[in-house]
């Protein structure tokens, strides 16, 4: 039986229900046309199946699973394969759980390290998070279990995620938002794409033709189904005529009228409705079709272990005061190292299998553990107690080993960072503990970016970033010498906030996020215009060194040799960088384009080659719709970080001839895009810019617009929220439900209430907030009855029909 067949073989009726879900997490079943449920969990860094009652963030209790690293943590191994291994042992607890669907993994780029959700996000290059979430999808998959790369495309806040436009150029588009999906789709061939909440180019995301069917399936060849985000549907019916599919969770059988309407007066058509639904049963059979292998937890444990081990980065290291030597004594400070943070908040939260503690860790070390000190409170506030028993604590240790760290509000799904900064009172005891040992080794615990006035006061400073249930250990092997540090980072490290890029832009608090930067997105901008830096993309340290000789560079690709000149084994990142040296359109001065990850015994050399690709030498050309590449010289620079270059080859690459007439507007010519023009920005998108509206409330503004509410009930409501959101950040438990609440739209109301609410009925809500409280109130009323009417009819005609053809 084929898809098309089974799309025939279904009522109209039936397809409609069919694009919504039955209930949180599952899709709807049709047995009498083979069509069974499907079961989604969420999953970029360990499995997340809700046992009992399911909730929309996942907040409720779920299914023991190895919460591995984060996918920021992963980033930084620089390495597909061991991101191929995490995705295998994945997609085979998914498996063992009868999950079909695992939602994950999250790519999109690093606009900002403000970001609340970047711990689960790849790098602020596409190149490194396409070829990384790659490896994730194709381990996933391996096990027959789906894949669901998300949140597509340009979502880059957690403010108003769910009521936002994301505002951006299409060459911007296309060679730093979209590339990465583009190599997942291309080289893994993911079975699910999850759209993301937000709009684009004022069209959402997955209602978005442009995304969804010009791109991702007419461009790239995707031929699986898109779903949206939890409650992430606007219009039904225009979802499925630009490429979109299932609406997660369930709004019930809301969205049916709509679809049935739409197809009775041409605005939807059939073709496209059955092209929907013959991709949801495709996936069903293709779930149907694959196997698993056993699920082994201690092994997974020690993949998490690896993985950790393998992604932490070594950030400093003065007098090689790492790795310690056996009995070294070691004083342990800081209230990371009993109460570990290994992941992020959010839907993604995992129930472990077990759980390692620093402190455990380094006691089952060959190293003596003299003595712990909490040494400061969790959420920042002063305590001059716990100070005091820090530095006592330190007096006594040859090398104190502090763990350092932003806790759980300070980054978490739903809400983005306000600073970079670790809380004052964690900075003020290294200053304290620096002034009774010198030899202070910082390992820090952050899914995200932060800056380091204080790095001067530290001997050494290793980055576990959030290293999942295993991360201690890992961190451990590191600090003893079983292993060498091999991470790099895969986001920069700026001086301060005020350096990035999108400083004066993000996060946009209106519903227009303009992405004024255009491609000078992380190393982009500050290798283009010069600017100094913490810690560079891809820097990293090790316990040994490398050497680079001989490079040829072809129209194949490039090769060089390594050597390990150091007395240790090791792994090294090499890194190759493009760098346009001829006229031509505007560019970054480099952009990743290649990298290998290379493990060398000591005095071992290697030949390695990074293979020129399809994407290697091409940009966008706008006016032509398509992809280029211009004819001119270029520098192939092999380096160690995008800072560190260690080889330069001159390459000339034949292709479309350079413009002759360039129109760009100076900012984006030499990357001085800081404070970006009205004017010039408009030049860069080609159309004049949407002014901000501005009046009443309609149905796609969040919740949190209620503060400025004419109904003063409605204003009461938004006064709550907030006072509750700021309650649960002082607990130091942010509450996600809240957050969501908090940045959610009116209409997403209909989508989240298995049918209690229809489109309707949030008309007359907004209404109601809007200060028209009788006529809204009655009306509500009355859209009410009906949708309980409208939902009972629709119910037992599909069981009519079910029954009828069960007969059959």
């Amino acid at each position: 039986m084929s898809d098309k067949q089974t799309a025939t073989e279904l009522t109209d009726l039936e397809k409609a229900a069919f694009m919504s879900g039955e209930n949180i997490w599952q899709s709807r079943a049709f047995p009498h046309a083979g069509i069974r449920s499907l079961f989604f969990a969420d999953g970029p860094h360990g499995v997340r199946k809700q046992t009992g009652s399911g909730d929309h963030l996942g907040i409720a209790a779920s299914e023991p699973a190895t919460c591995f690293p984060t996918s920021a943590t992963i980033a930084n191994s620089w390495d597909p394969t061991l991101a191929q291994d995490v995705g295998e042992a994945l997609g085979a607890e998914a498996a063992s759980q009868d999950v079909d669907v695992l939602l994950g993994p999250g790519l999109n780029i690093k606009r900002s390290p403000l970001c609340g959700r970047n711990f689960e996000y790849f790098s602020e290059d596409p190149y490194l998070a396409g070829h990384l979430a790659a490896g994730y999808v194709r381990g996933i998959q391996s096990q027959g279990t789906a894949s669901s790369p998300k949140h597509f495309a340009v979502n880059s806040q957690e403010l108003r995620r769910m009521a936002s436009d994301s505002v951006v150029d299409e060459r911007t588009l296309r060679e730093i938002y979209l590339t990465a999906f583009e190599i997942v789709v291309r080289e893994a061939s993911p079975r699910v794409v999850m759209s993301a909440y937000n709009k684009v180019n004022g069209e959402y995301a997955h209602e978005n033709a442009h995304l969804l069917t010009e791109i991702l399936r007419d461009e790239w060849g995707f031929d699986g189904a898109v779903i949206t985000d939890w409650g992430g549907s606007n219009s039904a019916p225009a979802a499925i005529a630009a490429g979109g599919g299932l609406e997660m969770p369930s709004p019930g059988l809301a969205s049916v009228p709509g679809i049935l309407a739409a197809l009775e007066d041409g605005s939807l058509s059939r073709e496209d409705l059955d092209a929907r639904v013959a991709e949801l049963r495709a996936l069903v059979r293709w779930a149907d079709g694959g196997q698993a292998r056993p699920v082994d937890n201690d092994a997974h444990h020690e993949l998490a272990r690896r993985a950790a081990r393998e992604s932490a980065v070594l950030l400093r290291n003065e007098g090689d005061i790492l790795p310690l030597a056996p009995a070294t004594r070691v004083a342990v400070i800081g209230d990371f190292a009993d109460t570990p943070r290994y992941q992020g908040a959010g839907s993604s939260v995992v129930n472990t299998t077990r759980l390692s503690t620093p402190l455990d860790a380094l006691r089952s070390s060959a190293l003596e553990v003299v003595a712990y000190a909490q040494g400061f409170e969790r959420d920042g506030t002063p305590n001059e107690e716990l100070a005091t028993q820090a530095t006592d604590a330190a007096m006594g240790a040859d090398v104190v080993l502090l763990y350092l760290g932003l806790d759980e509000v300070a980054e978490s799904e739903g809400k983005d960072r306000e600073h970079l900064r670790l809380h004052q009172a964690q900075v003020d005891l290294l200053a304290r503990l620096r002034d009774v040992n010198a030899n202070i080794v910082v390992i820090l615990s952050a899914g995200s970016v932060i800056e380091m006035p204080w790095i001067g006061d530290t001997a050494a400073v290793l980055h576990g970033y959030l290293g999942g249930q295993a991360g201690a250990e890992g961190l451990v092997d590191l600090l003893t010498g079983a292993a060498s540090p091999a991470g790099r980072l895969a986001e920069t490290y700026p001086l301060t906030l005020e350096d990035t890029p999108t400083a004066a832009y993000y996060p946009a608090t209106g519903p227009s996020s303009e992405y004024r930067e255009g491609p000078y997105v992380g190393y982009r901008y500050y290798a283009t215009v010069g600017k100094d830096v913490r810690f560079p993309f891809g820097h990293g340290l090790s316990y040994t060194t490398f050497a680079y000789a001989d490079l040829t560079v072809t129209d194949a690709g490039a090769s060089f040799t390594i050597t390990n000149t150091g007395e240790r084994e090791g792994a090294e990142v090499a890194q190759m960088y493009v760098s346009r040296t001829s006229a031509g359109v505007y560019r970054p001065a480099i952009e990743l384009k290649g990298f290998c990850k290379v493990r060398l015994a000591p005095g071992e050399t290697a030949r390695v080659t990074i293979p020129f690709d399809q994407y290697t030498f091409r940009h966008f050309d706008v006016d032509a719709k398509a992809w280029a590449v211009e004819e001119g010289d270029y520098d192939i620079v092999i380096g160690a970080s995008s800072a560190d270059p260690r080889l330069t080859g001159a390459h000339h690459v034949t292709g479309r001839a350079a413009s002759a007439a360039d129109t760009t507007p100076a900012p984006y010519a030499t990357g001085a895009i800081a404070h970006v023009s009205d004017a010039d920005f408009a030049q860069l998108l080609g159309r004049p810019l949407t002014p901000t509206a501005t009046g009443l409330l309609g149905v796609n503004d969040p919740l949190r617009g209620m503060h400025q509410a004419k109904n003063p009930l409605a204003r009461l409501v938004a006064r709550i929220l907030r006072s509750l959101i700021d309650r649960s950040e002082r607990k130091g438990k942010p509450d996600l439900n809240l957050y969501f609440l908090y940045n959610m739209p009116f209409r997403a109301t209909a989508k989240m209430t298995n049918g209690m609410v229809s489109p309707a009925m949030v008309d007359q809500i907004v209404r109601i907030v809007n200060g028209h409280f009788f006529r809204g109130a009655g009306a509500l009323i009355g859209a009410f009855f009906r949708n309980q009417s409208t939902s009972r009819a629709l119910k037992r005609e599909l069981e009519s029909v079910a029954a009828a053809a069960a007969a059959k």
